[in-house]
């Protein structure tokens, strides 16, 4: 008994004093700004290298598929180059779908966007005269309405074009070409990394076999295992799941007759990839865009169908995309989602899931591995007491 709670002892201060060097470490950190400002420009330079590791993290599995399709082919000249033939065939897919969007779609969202801005104020005066005798309208109109067309209309595009606008336009256009520089940079990298991938898992497997104890080393291949499947059952059916309900969206709305409706549709398949939140923020956004261009019926109406198709999404569409859900509390998704956009932005809300649910696993496993320790040292102790 004594020997354990010395064990005890130990990790406890060892866990502490952990805790206190990263305080410290993270004290320094913020206090020297030289120091910050490095490791921000050492993370800069490794950017395009981390987007190349997440392009062929998300086109993996794509390519895995169309590889073991190859494979089962008879002929010898796909089995030999089928997994250079299958990333080729995968980029090309990818890179058309892009062309596309760009041509098809981003000029649609920009025309919607140039027309609302313009007739924002136009409808604006529709809506206030068509609904002059509702009892709720004076305070939709003056705490809904009224700040939303308040905010387009005070945009002043004359300032848009000072010399100090041009100079960080000019800036801008630098730094977007450096951006499709490391694009570039970024779209070789995962290439290689998908065309080596069996050489890099094997190495990662050794190093960490190589530094970690028998234990860690399970550990790290229970985990790693665990949370890449977390993480790309997630991004990837999110994704997949954003873009079904942002086109059939859009086709409902363009037969109600909604204007706007190809811009409406990706603004909630879009803001469906946040959980619960982005959802709500999408539909209210949409139903504002349709009160001041279409009036308060056709709205309402609008309103019913997203609702609806939205359920369908929930209980029909995501279920069969993701396969299985990441089994975890409504509550705990919302913190998460909380806490990963008061941190990180957009990007924080949208991973705060699987980083969460990664956690959850993590911290069960250890929970669980801590009472089996405790009662078989109870039951230990009853037969020891049972003996005597």
């Amino acid at each position: 008994m004594k020997k354990d709670k010395v064990m005890g002892t130990k990790k406890w201060f060892y866990w502490v004093s952990i805790g206190v060097v990263l305080i410290i470490i993270y004290k320094l950190l913020d206090n020297f700004t030289g120091i910050s400002d490095w490791i921000g420009n050492f993370f800069s330079v490794l950017a395009p290298f981390i987007e190349g590791i997440l392009i062929a993290y998300i086109l993996y599995m794509p390519c895995k598929k169309l590889e073991d399709f190859l494979k089962k082919r008879k002929n010898k000249f796909l089995k030999k180059h089928a997994r250079g033939m299958s990333i080729t065939i995968v980029y090309i897919l990818v890179f058309a779908l892009i062309v596309w969007f760009m041509n098809v779609i981003i000029p649609i969202i920009a025309s919607s966007i140039s027309d609302l801005i313009s007739n924002v104020q136009n409808y604006y005066n529709a809506v206030v005269s068509d609904s002059s005798n509702l009892t709720i309208a004076p305070f939709i109109q003056d705490n809904i309405l009224k700040p939303v067309v308040d905010w387009i209309q005070n945009i002043d595009f004359e300032s848009l074009f000072t010399i100090d606008r041009i100079k960080t336009y000019l800036s801008s256009a630098m730094g977007l070409l450096r951006g499709i520089i490391n694009i570039f940079i970024a779209i070789i990298c995962s290439v290689y990394i998908l065309a080596q991938r069996t050489r890099i898992v094997r190495f990662l497997n050794r190093l960490a076999k190589a530094m970690l104890t028998e234990k860690g080393y399970r550990r790290f291949n229970k985990y790693f295992g665990q949370g890449n499947n977390i993480f790309f059952r997630y991004l990837s059916s999110q994704m997949l799941d954003g873009i079904v309900v942002a086109v059939i969206t859009s086709i409902a709305m363009s037969l109600l007759g909604v204007k706007y409706s190809v811009l409406l549709g990706t603004l909630i398949g879009f803001a469906n990839l946040i959980p619960y939140f982005g959802a709500f923020f999408g539909v209210a956004l949409a139903i504002i865009i349709t009160i001041l261009t279409g009036g308060w019926q056709q709205a309402l109406i609008m309103a019913i169908v997203v609702i609806i198709l939205q359920q369908l999404d929930a209980n029909l569409i995501n279920p069969r995309i993701t396969s299985s859900s990441l089994k975890v509390s409504p509550l705990l998704i919302m913190f998460a989602v909380t806490v990963g956009g008061a941190y990180f932005g957009v990007l924080g809300m949208f991973l705060a899931a699987p980083v969460f649910t990664l956690i959850k696993v993590i911290i069960d496993d250890y929970v669980n591995e801590k009472n089996r320790e405790k009662d078989r040292k109870d039951s230990e102790e009853k037969i020891e007491g049972a003996e005597q």
